[in-house]
């Protein structure tokens, strides 16, 4: 895609916070308009689409460079409409949360103990869901009780806490750290580290795989422009 504005601005409008393409609106594949919910989101994405491009009318761009954007119009034009369907898929990751499943190795089973057991505790204060943990790989069946209870915490979030939820459990395999990012309790960054302690603890041993590095680079990007999104939504500078 050819850039064809000179400069974007952002517009307050009934719906919130819209950026304007040299006066007109970013528009949604949809053709709604883009609105978010707070004015330093919004200059964030004006942001995006000034740097896009190379910064100048007539360069080339493409949808990558402009992360904020896409991940706020998912919210607003596909998980708004009807979140239901976008939180029940999450809360199935329950099911088999990471945090749950510990290795044979008592070495690796301590790291992952000292890390992971602690969310898990929170999880059991927070939201009244006691998951069960096993050794090894075999499926342990969670208490119902404790998935109705997580269930019922991802279908009570708004659509662009469901759209950073959607990037952070994938991600780290686990609902109950994504839950600690999306609430305050962990920031992203330790959220991805307590996430690959498996693949750390291996790389001590047998050295980094270029091809998983690349993988956790991209996954650590993706994560950290979801967790920016959070925090300009809700108001902070969400990093840079």
């Amino acid at each position: 895609m050819k850039r064809f504005w000179d400069r974007a601005t952002v517009d307050r409008s009934p719906d919130g916070f819209g950026v304007l393409l040299d006066g007109k609106p970013v528009r949604l594949p949809g053709g709604t308009p883009l609105a978010v919910v707070s004015e330093r989101l919004a200059e964030a994405v004006a942001a995006e689409w000034d740097a896009a491009g190379g910064g100048a009318k007539g360069g080339d761009m493409s949808p990558a460079e402009v992360p904020l954007t896409r991940l706020a119009g998912t919210a607003q034009e596909r998980v708004a409409p009807d979140p239901a369907p976008v939180a029940e898929g999450l809360a199935r990751y329950a099911e088999t949360d990471l945090l749950c499943y510990r290795a044979d190795d008592p070495r690796l089973a301590a790291l992952q103990a000292e890390g992971w057991q602690p969310l898990l505790d929170w999880a059991a204060r927070r939201h009244d869901a006691l998951l069960r943990v096993t050794a090894g790989l075999m499926p342990v069946a969670q208490p119902p009780e404790a998935l109705a209870a997580l269930r019922r915490a991802v279908l009570a979030l708004p659509p662009l806490d469901l759209v950073a939820l959607g990037v952070f459990v994938p991600a780290f395999g686990s609902l109950v750290l994504g839950l600690a990012v999306v609430e305050g309790r962990l920031d992203a960054a330790e959220a991805l580290r307590l996430a690959t302690v498996d693949e750390t603890f291996q790389e001590r041993f047998w050295g980094e795989d270029a091809e998983a590095a690349a993988r956790r680079a991209r996954i650590a990007a993706e994560v950290e422009q979801a967790a920016r999104l959070l925090a300009l939504a809700r108001g902070g500078a969400g990093g840079g």
